[in-house]
């Protein structure tokens, strides 16, 4: 699926500066439009939302984008990723006819699963006001509806419309969060954030369409993946809640604030690790122009020239360009992101000052930026295990995370507020260094893997 990764690897490769700019901005919205409209959001109300609410307005809006935005991941995870590893096989095999089933499919099943779960928790265990309490449902729809069309983004050619869907959307929504906050409250600034939202979600849907133009038939037949990849259901899902549980165990803190009902946080660790996480954007769009592409080349000749009947000579030297081309992707990648982290690191009490958080704030920042570095370098592993199909490695390092965040975040959460934020560090540091071990392993043994373990007529 490095789809788009190639129109816009030409595209940063013409003799200009802005072409090299117009590539890795666009990435930057396909590669995680949904992720960076969800904590610029919080971060621009955050700025400049003492003008707009109450600060207690301000506290329900943030809790629901944050609970909206976590739980609506882990809820379509193992649909998101089932379906991806459809349309992919749809678009190898070149029955791409069932594309626009399986997108009416998937939105029906996530708005199902979203009815079954966020309708109840906000219903009964929210205690929100009515209208914030509509506001935050149809939130929690549109997010879900969101997740599930970014399946199509790498497979779409149309950059500039992704682009423009996500950076029109981001702006309509913070236009429209400030103007009707102003008014309405913190009920209004929900109710604008959800015009961007829906305005993102209904342009990608209308462009899926355009690049599938079929009849709408066999909708529910992905469903019969969940059957064949259960493992990778379980990715879907481990993986997600790997990512947020330190979060959740953090909800629990001695300095959490209960907002209203059910609905705990803690303020000031959720935005130091967001903006944090936002310190891998550059790799993400590195990852998706060059890293994936270059990869996926040298893979893509490994498996042709097997079907075609090479020589293990030929066998061999395929085997030996994708080691290559891993191997010096990952010193650029491990150069950006470490020059990235380092400036973060340094310039912290800069960053915070600016984005209007907390001096006690950076110590979190800083752990935060070293977890998102090595966050970043697991899910890049992960990635390359994906692309071999080894789905059980792959569900056996994401459960390791999981449980090594957990543990590690619970662990130091004991020790008090100076080492809030290293368990989630530690664990991504021994997650990718585990992961790293598995992906090698398989890269030294890809022909026995590729011939034997991963052969289904030898299975």
């Amino acid at each position: 699926m490095a789809g788009i990764g190639f129109t816009l690897r030409k595209l940063a490769r013409r003799d200009d500066l802005l072409g090299v700019l117009q590539g890795y901005a666009h990435s930057a919205f396909i590669s995680s439009g949904p992720w960076m409209f969800t904590i610029l959001a919080i971060a621009g109300i955050n700025l400049v939302g003492r003008d707009v609410a109450p600060e207690a307005e301000l506290m329900l809006f943030r809790v629901v984008t944050i609970y909206n935005f976590c739980f609506s991941v882990v809820l379509t995870g193992p649909l998101v990723l089932i379906a991806t590893r459809y349309l992919a096989d749809a678009i190898y095999l070149k029955q791409v006819d069932t594309a626009p089933g399986m997108l009416l499919a998937n939105l029906g099943v996530a708005y199902a699963l979203a009815a079954l779960t966020a309708g109840p928790f906000y219903l009964f265990l929210s205690d929100l006001p009515p209208a914030m309490m509509h506001a935050a449902l149809v939130n929690f729809f549109l997010v879900c509806g969101i997740w599930v069309v970014s399946i199509f983004l790498s497979a779409l050619k149309d950059y500039v419309m992704v682009t423009t869907a996500f950076g029109a959307g981001m702006l309509l929504s913070f236009l429209a969060t400030v103007g009707l906050g102003v008014v309405f409250g913190g009920t209004g600034m929900v109710w604008g954030a959800n015009i961007g939202l829906a305005g993102i979600q209904f342009a990608l849907i209308a462009r899926v369409f355009a690049e599938y133009p079929y009849k709408v038939a066999r909708i529910f037949a992905f469903l019969s993946y969940f059957r064949r990849y259960w493992d990778l259901a379980l990715i879907g899902l481990v993986g997600n809640v790997a990512v947020w549980v330190d979060k959740w165990i953090m909800w629990s803190a001695p300095e959490r604030e209960v907002v209203t009902g059910s609905m705990v946080i803690y303020t000031a660790y959720d935005s130091a690790m967001f903006i944090a996480c936002l310190t891998i954007v550059p790799a993400l769009t590195m990852f998706t122009v060059n890293v994936e592409t270059r990869f996926f080349e040298r893979y893509q000749a490994f498996y042709r020239d097997i079907q075609q009947h090479a020589t293990y000579a030929q066998i061999a030297r395929n085997h030996t360009a994708i080691i290559r081309a891993l191997l010096e992707s990952a010193r650029n990648l491990i150069i950006l992101q470490g020059a990235v982290c380092a400036i973060t690191i340094f310039l912290a009490p800069t960053i915070v000052s600016a984005l209007g958080l907390n001096y006690t704030q950076i110590g979190m920042f800083r752990f935060g930026t070293l977890g998102a570095f090595f966050q970043v370098l697991f899910m890049f592993t992960t990635i390359i295990l994906a692309y071999f199909d080894l789905r059980l490695r792959n569900l056996f390092v994401q459960v390791f995370y999981l449980a090594a965040n957990a543990g590690l975040t619970l662990l130091f959460s004991e020790f008090g507020f100076a080492w809030y934020g290293y368990g989630y560090f530690l664990a991504s540091l021994l997650a990718f260094a585990l992961a790293y071990l598995m992906a090698a392993d398989a890269l030294r043994r890809l022909p026995y893997i590729a011939f034997v373990a991963n052969n289904p007529s030898v299975r």
